[in-house]
């Protein structure tokens, strides 16, 4: 039998973070999150403003989990990046997930979205653990033949916008 690596280690914490949220797990959710009183820990959920602290980064998997009748997780573009005792995992989030029932006791319509997300892991005693998520969704883009709205102008193409 050989040992895993760093990097395999890293990417099944990542792997069970996700598998926590799928299941509604928040024992397990709790138990992935790094409990040091010397680090705080952070996560920005996509639209939700930063939240510092374990306490309060449990409490909102918490309400997501109350809230959300299904969701499934298909990571993809996943890299993991080892630097010491600490860790940094990439990934697009293929999140697909249950809008809310029109009647009591049915799963209401399915719906996609795609996040990148940034997982952010400390080594421990106990191996390693999130230190800090951040998801962003990503915008989807639209079709020429759709309407899509021309570039955004950037500092280049427009000479009052150049920094002195």
């Amino acid at each position: 039998m050989t040992s895993l690596t760093d990097s395999e280690r890293v990417a099944l914490a990542n792997t069970a973070l996700y598998e926590a949220m799928e299941q509604g797990d928040h024992g397990a959710m709790s138990r992935l999150w790094l409990d040091d009183p010397d680090t705080e820990v952070s996560c920005v959920h996509p639209g939700w403003p930063v939240l510092r602290g374990r306490s309060e980064v449990l409490r909102s998997y918490a309400l997501i989990m109350a809230n959300t009748d299904y969701i499934q997780f298909f990571l993809t573009d996943v890299e993991v990046s080892i630097m010491s005792d600490t860790a940094m995992v990439t990934c697009t989030e293929n999140i697909l997930s249950g809008a809310p029932a029109e009647e009591e006791g049915q799963l209401g319509p399915l719906v996609g979205q795609l996040v990148v997300a940034t997982n952010a892991f400390r080594r421990t005693e106990d191996g390693w653990k999130v230190w800090a998520h951040h998801g962003s969704p990503v915008l989807a883009e639209q079709d020429d033949a759709a309407g899509a709205a021309a570039e955004p102008e950037g500092p280049d193409d427009d000479p009052d916008q150049l920094l002195p």
